[in-house]
């Protein structure tokens, strides 16, 4: 079966809407058998990306549409995807989604690189302050504005790239990360990998 996968970021440009396609296809493409690449849907916003998977799992009825988006706090461990958004953003899921076809990053993408800490480490190169992350193993459990702050102070000194920068770094960072390191530290990533490597 085909699937889409439409996914928050990007912003509102082209050329930041096709690097995130291309990160998240090319993070993508180390878990899925070749041939059977999800197509990614960049969005922008995260309102955007509901409403565009909204009316894509009414449109395409051969086709696994998934919303996956930041789930911007703690999820709660009696909660799945759908009842976490409802709480936070106050979605509905539509009349035929179930949470198959809804995924979180938690708390945030960004969450996901402290999984690789040696790959973020040598994108960045030297001036790059490993001591500076959160030291938090379980990356589910770092408060956003606490990894934020610590991405910030860990790449503010860097000789090439400087501070992190959601749209000229992130994506290519997670192109470059490994997702098997990511499903070892994050459950719901790891429900999500399952789904897509079957």
């Amino acid at each position: 079966m085909k699937v889409h996968i439409y996914v928050e970021g990007g912003g509102d440009q082209n050329l930041t809407l096709t690097k995130c396609r291309r990160g998240f296809s090319q993070f993508f493409k180390k878990i899925v058998p070749s041939g059977y690449q999800p197509k990614i849907i960049a969005c922008g916003s995260r309102m955007q990306a509901y409403n565009r998977f909204c009316t894509a799992i009414v449109q395409y009825r051969d086709v696994l549409c998934i919303l996956l988006v930041d789930s911007e706090a703690p999820v709660a461990d009696n909660h799945g995807s759908w009842r976490h958004l409802k709480v936070i953003d106050n979605w509905n899921p539509p009349s035929s989604a179930t949470d198959d076809n809804a995924y979180l990053m938690v708390q945030c993408m960004e969450s996901w690189f402290l999984a690789d800490r040696k790959t973020l480490a040598e994108f960045y190169g030297q001036g790059f302050n490993l001591n500076a992350l959160p030291k938090q193993q379980n990356i589910e459990k770092i408060a956003k504005n606490d990894l934020n702050q610590g991405l910030d102070a860990a790449t503010r000194h860097t000789k090439t790239k400087g501070k992190y920068h959601k749209v000229r770094h992130g994506f290519d960072i997670l192109a470059k990360i490994d997702p098997q390191k990511v499903a070892q530290v994050s459950k719901h990533a790891k429900r999500l990998f399952n789904l897509l490597s079957q």
